[in-house]
């Protein structure tokens, strides 16, 4: 049966046209693929930080259109008034990610966060802003630092319709919820690809013990790059013959592509720590076979939820207390591991997809599961 044009919204059932096909889909604990040694939170997402919510839109329909948005609000309230501090960390700049000069300069996010394709980044900086503006409070705010992330999508997707609107980013920013996350085909991930497979959004997270400040930290990827892919140490990518510099991918091997990653943590970090923790998350991203090319974008953007470090426009200081060096150790270790699983998860959450270019199978679960010995 054939569908129309779909809209996913998060805890919502999405309906996909035929070139969506469905196969079996599991999360990577469910394969007892368990990368680190920390706990996950309840939900082993980045809703797990308190406040964090995150919603799509999904755009499916026959070959040509499978896009979408994927839309995280950092923490409650309203953020032009009430900013967040948070950084960004360029792997490789291979990418259009808007918003990037005023975080790196004052260190802080005054706007939900919006990942789309390559050519809609525009759409989503005007869905953002026209949603910011008409927050209670905004109505004499005149500059908005609206920060949209993009991944391209154009193999699967006829990226030069921009099918991406305005009103589909503000849908995905109202949407947006706690809770169970979609993963996938969904969102920003609805047309990208990841080591030659269907690629797509993945989250997870890590609970620190009490005896190292019981924070809890968690990772949303839109994955959309290439490698040599390995899970949970074992060559997968080498065993099923797909894989960059290989021939099986007849002349397509190039490793290009680009990987957004959001990293939330209630852990009360200064904008510099908040740098150095998205730096570890390219960490993660290296576990699993990431050849990191000339032509891939590779951008972390790191937030804190702590509420006495919200930055407020009324206020003449901003002192708070916030981790010492010391003490931010563990959660590097937390965000490798959170985004590595992150990875996992958005490929063995996707699906087959006959696209606008071809067709892209998803990560074969039965075979993953013989190669990892189950």
């Amino acid at each position: 049966m054939k569908y129309p044009l779909t809209i996913h919204f998060l805890a919502c059932i999405a309906l996909f046209s035929s070139s969506v096909s469905h196969a079996e889909q599991l999360r990577a604990r469910d394969l007892n693929i368990k990368p680190g040694v920390l706990p996950t939170g309840k939900l082993n997402a980045i809703t797990d930080v308190a406040g964090v919510k995150v919603g799509h839109v999904t755009l499916h329909q026959g070959k040509a259109q499978h896009t979408g948005v994927t839309a995280i609000i950092p923490a409650g309230g309203n953020l032009r008034q009430s900013k967040v501090p948070a950084a960004v960390f360029v792997g490789n700049g291979y990418g259009k990610m808007a918003g990037i000069s005023q975080i790196q300069e004052l260190g802080e996010i005054e706007t939900p966060i919006v990942l789309t394709n390559t050519l809609n980044v525009a759409e989503g900086i005007a869905g953002v802003v026209e949603w910011t503006l008409k927050q209670p409070g905004n109505e004499q705010v005149r500059s908005v630092n609206a920060v949209v992330g993009e991944t391209n999508d154009g193999y699967l997707n006829n990226i030069r319709a921009r099918f991406v609107t305005q009103q589909r980013v503000i849908q995905a920013i109202e949407s947006a919820d706690s809770g169970v996350i979609a993963e996938g085909n969904v969102g920003a991930g609805a047309g990208t690809r990841a080591f030659g497979f269907k690629g797509g959004i993945g989250t997870s997270s890590r609970k620190l013990p009490d005896s190292l400040g019981g924070y809890t930290l968690g990772v949303l990827v839109q994955s959309n790059f290439g490698g040599i892919l390995q899970i949970d140490g074992q060559p997968v990518g080498v065993a099923l013959d797909q894989y960059y510099l290989s021939e099986a991918l007849n002349n397509d091997s190039s490793a290009d592509g680009s990987i957004m990653i959001v990293v939330a943590t209630d852990a009360p970090l200064s904008d510099r720590n908040l740098y150095r923790l998205a730096k570890r998350a390219m960490g993660g991203v290296a576990r699993t076979g990431a050849s990191l090319t000339n032509g891939s974008g590779d951008y972390v953007i790191a937030f804190s939820t702590a509420e006495a470090l919200r930055r407020s426009e009324k206020d003449s200081t901003h002192l708070a207390p916030s981790l010492s060096n010391n003490e931010v150790s563990p959660l590097f270790q937390a965000v490798i591991e959170a985004t590595e699983e992150a990875i996992y998860n958005s490929l063995l959450m996707a699906e087959d997809v006959d696209g606008h270019r071809g067709t892209t199978q998803a990560l074969p679960i039965d075979k993953v599961k013989a190669l990892l010995g189950q």
